[in-house]
């Protein structure tokens, strides 16, 4: 998220394009390309793009995943958002 705000401005949602030139230009791990969509788009954008590029995904259970390694790795602090995702869906 820092990295997306120092490159485009501090915004509530970012594009899909704006995400993914952010993870593959700072060498992020785009196994965790989901994650930052999750994280960072809008619902309908979410869902446009988890179809088209991860067709596969089973977005629920992914999320189900992702909740649980954090609870067990103790870094819900750092996930608020992912947790409020997680509880409106």
């Amino acid at each position: 998220m820092p990295v997306l705000v120092n490159r485009y401005g501090a915004k509530k949602h970012y594009s899909p394009s704006e995400v993914r030139t952010t993870v593959y230009h700072n060498n992020f791990n785009p196994t965790y390309l989901p994650l930052a969509y999750l994280l960072c788009l809008e619902q309908s954008d979410l869902k446009n793009v988890l179809f088209s590029e991860y067709p596969e995904l089973d977005i629920e259970q992914y999320k189900k995943e992702i909740s649980a390694y954090i609870v067990r790795k103790k870094y819900s602090e750092y996930f608020q958002r992912l947790s409020l995702s997680l509880n409106h869906n």
